[in-house]
């Protein structure tokens, strides 16, 4: 029995989609030739100056907005100062006591299908530092190396810090995937933890059950997914489980998370605030926030995943379930209602993207916007289904190459022949052969064993190699083998 419990809170790390950087005109554009976009201001040469990108504050006032934070009147930049390659200036512009916003709210939705809410404690605004590439066996004849790239020097970043909310793995799962939906929705960012468009670090310590007293806090980097952290955190879970229990004393410190070895391992010891000797930037005066600037924020804050969420349960009648399915993406969502105005069963639209779609993304690793499934393409199979011209066991090979090649249902169904057989005067032949072929399976049925049924159902299917409609195949077989 595990007699501690566990506490975990998240810092996000989001690159916020602007034309240019936090401070300086060079380009904010992810792939381009190493250390091209770069300029006096980002890599910190004397007398240049810094400008704040309007851009940036508005997206950023829009994600605190979203997250239901109470939004500064009145906010500074800090300098943050650190020795490291990748930082050109030896410092980086942050906040630190006067941050954009404070106090906001996510709520994700827990394994056992319950509503937690977990408070933001945070929002601040900052830029991102270099980043630096490491490398063995370079040809400069030395073992290895290590090389830096200017580019993401400056580009505006945005932290989003929780409260230690939440008590499991799971819960810090599920909260990245609701805070990557809404700001998805917010078209601030592409998130792509790929392009380190988002990063996570997360905090987490253990303590006796029933103390409210917080442990020693373990800082955890280095997870490229949310699976990754949610398999990093587990790992940290076991690891200071078993330090406490031999007696062991945890110690605040910044651990790397090896996603081959599957553990973490110490990178250095816990800074604190103090340790970055904070100071307000002095090229960089305090800003007021005013309720012109929120209103042209608000503005653009469109409908977000809760709200669709709830109007998506009473204007379509589907479940609470369903609908957090769908407006998990807002590509998904976009799609579900263009595929309504098209077809109206919505229950069957649900249940061909739940299921048939998602698994083919989930095994391709792929988001929903990136194939090419037309609205007009699923509910014209789905019609074709209602019509009996394709059965659903078809369907699900129709669809994945729908998916994969932009045909149109009728056009692969021509192309392989696919069209179901649904003239009961040719089926009905063909279940009077498999009843010939077959009387001792038969004569099963007639004394009760009811499973025979499903034998005799496949059989008829082998022989019309799966195009028989399933419905009027059992309903000859019963018509027959009850006279």
């Amino acid at each position: 029995m595990n007699n501690y419990e566990t506490v975990i809170g998240l810092e996000v790390h989001l690159h916020i989609a602007t034309k240019t950087k936090a401070f300086c005109a060079c380009k904010n554009e992810f792939g381009l030739q190493p250390n091209s976009s770069t300029c006096p201001v980002c890599l910190g040469f004397p007398g240049s100056l810094p400008v704040l990108n309007e851009k940036y504050l508005t997206q950023a006032i829009k994600v605190a907005l979203a997250l239901n934070c109470k939004v500064a009147k009145r906010m500074k930049f800090d300098r943050k100062n650190y020795f490291y390659p990748d930082l050109p200036k030896n410092y980086q512009i942050s906040q630190y006591d006067m941050p954009l916003a404070q106090k906001g709210v996510v709520n994700i939705l827990k394994t056992d299908g319950a509503t937690k809410t977990i408070r933001i404690k945070r929002v601040h605004m900052e830029e991102d530092a270099g980043k630096l590439m490491h490398q063995s066996g370079s040809t400069n004849g030395n073992n290895s190396s290590s090389l830096v790239d200017y580019n993401r020097s400056g580009v505006p970043l945005l932290e989003i810090v929780t409260e230690p909310d939440m008590d499991s793995p799971d819960e810090a799962y599920a909260y990245l995937v609701a805070l990557k939906s809404l700001l998805k929705y917010l078209d601030v960012s592409d998130c792509d933890m790929e392009k380190g468009s988002l990063r996570c670090d997360a905090n987490i310590s253990i303590r006796p059950k029933g103390e409210t007293e917080l442990g020693t806090k373990v800082e955890l980097k280095n997870m490229n997914s949310f699976k990754a952290v949610k398999a990093a955190l587990e790992h940290e879970v076991q690891r200071q489980t078993e330090a406490k229990e031999a007696g062991e004393k945890i110690i605040q410190e910044t651990r790397l998370w090896d996603a081959d070895k599957k553990k973490t391992y110490a990178m250095r010891t816990k800074e604190y605030a103090h340790d970055y000797r904070y100071f307000p930037d002095p090229d960089l005066v305090p800003f007021n926030i005013d309720d012109v600037m929120l209103d042209n924020a608000a503005k653009e804050v469109t409908e977000l995943p809760d709200d669709k969420k709830k109007r998506f349960i009473k204007e379509y009648s589907i479940s609470d379930y369903d609908a957090y399915l769908l407006i998990s993406d807002k590509a998904l969502a976009n799609f579900f209602e263009e595929c309504v105005k098209l077809y109206k069963n919505t229950k069957a639209i649900v249940n061909w993207l739940g299921t048939e779609v998602l698994k083919y993304l989930n095994a391709k690793a792929k988001q929903f916007s990136d194939i090419s499934l037309t609205p007009g393409q699923l509910t014209d199979m789905l019609k074709m289904i209602d019509e009996g011209l394709i059965s659903g066991k078809m369907a699900k090979d129709i669809i994945i190459e729908m998916i994969e090649t932009k045909k149109s249902a009728h056009d692969i169904v021509k192309e392989k022949g696919l069209t179901q057989i649904s003239d009961e005067s040719k089926i009905k032949a063909i279940v009077a052969d498999v009843l010939k072929n077959n009387s001792g399976v038969a004569a099963d049925y007639k004394k009760g064993k009811t499973n025979a049924l499903a034998f005799l159902v496949g059989q008829v299917m082998k022989a019309t190699k799966g195009k028989a409609n399933p419905g009027i195949v059992n309903k000859l077989l019963k018509e027959e083998l009850e006279k």
